[in-house]
């Protein structure tokens, strides 16, 4: 099983799990920029971690046989801090980066006026650079604020855009728009595997991406994997998991893969930004 993981915030994991994903059967990964957990006080804060996933991330995961690619933004969170907003400024010169594939997470927290600002400067960043979006959908209000959110990305076409942490109540809404459906499965929160295969018996397997979105919290990133057997054993066939856990993920962020696999011989392969 050959798993490319769409969202998975690395910087908060061990060298461990990458071995442990190696092994699972993950070879590629997208790590979207979030909030670390407590509040950055000024933008410098913002490029050094823009760096990490840029430099030190990549490198790590490489000796584990694993692609990292990122996206990049500032997040819904910290769009509230006034001392945070000038990082939109700085923001378009990393967008240009070989290995930034989207602008993410944008989107919503508590969908304040700040948060609107910020979430549409950054679509338009990503029209100017010719990148797809990755979309932050709030843990409150859920479906109140995923209707908001396509109001705001109605603009963009809906192949570009990708609205995650999606749930039962929200994907309809989401199918029903033309955007790619994104799912985060976790052990104890937001979606199960049994429950990711339940919605995947009714909406199909076009335009749905399923991530751990492991990060500081209980996590795991070995989720995918578990989405991939749940799927199995009820009836869906290989090529249909192949598609949700590699081809969905390389075609929403246009990543072409050379060479014909990424497994352990990694430095004969390469993923890279495609058109």
């Amino acid at each position: 099983m050959r798993i490319f993981d769409p969202h998975i915030h690395m910087t908060s994991r061990t060298t461990d799990d990458y071995a442990r994903m190696h092994d699972a059967g993950v070879r590629a990964v997208v790590e979207p920029a979030f909030w670390l957990g407590q509040p950055r006080t000024n933008v410098g804060s913002f490029l050094d971690y823009f760096d990490s996933l840029l430099g030190w991330e990549p490198y790590r995961a490489a000796q584990h046989g694993i692609r990292h690619l990122c996206a990049l933004a500032l997040n819904p969170k910290e769009a509230n801090d006034p001392r945070c907003l000038p990082v939109l400024d700085e923001l378009p010169r990393y967008l240009l980066k070989e290995s930034v594939v989207a602008v993410g997470e944008v989107g919503y927290d508590s969908m304040t006026p700040a948060e609107d600002k910020a979430f549409e400067a950054q679509l338009a960043m990503a029209v100017e650079h010719d990148l797809p979006v990755l979309v932050h959908t709030p843990h409150r209000d859920k479906a109140a604020g995923t209707r908001r959110t396509l109001d705001v990305v109605k603009g963009l076409p809906p192949e570009r855009v990708l609205i995650d942490h999606l749930n039962e109540v929200t994907v309809g809404m989401v199918a029903d728009s033309g955007c790619w459906m994104g799912f985060s499965i976790y052990p104890d929160t937001k979606m199960d595997p049994g429950r990711m295969v339940a919605i995947l018996k009714e909406y199909g397997t076009e335009r749905v991406l399923v991530n751990s979105a492991a990060d500081w919290g209980r996590s795991d990133p070995l989720r995918t994997r578990a989405v991939g057997e749940a799927m199995l054993a009820s009836g869906f066939t290989s090529a249909q998991v192949t598609q949700v856990l590699w081809d969905n993920p390389v075609a929403f962020y246009h990543a072409d893969v050379e060479g014909p696999d990424l497994g352990d011989d990694y430095a004969g392969n390469t993923i890279k930004r495609g058109g």
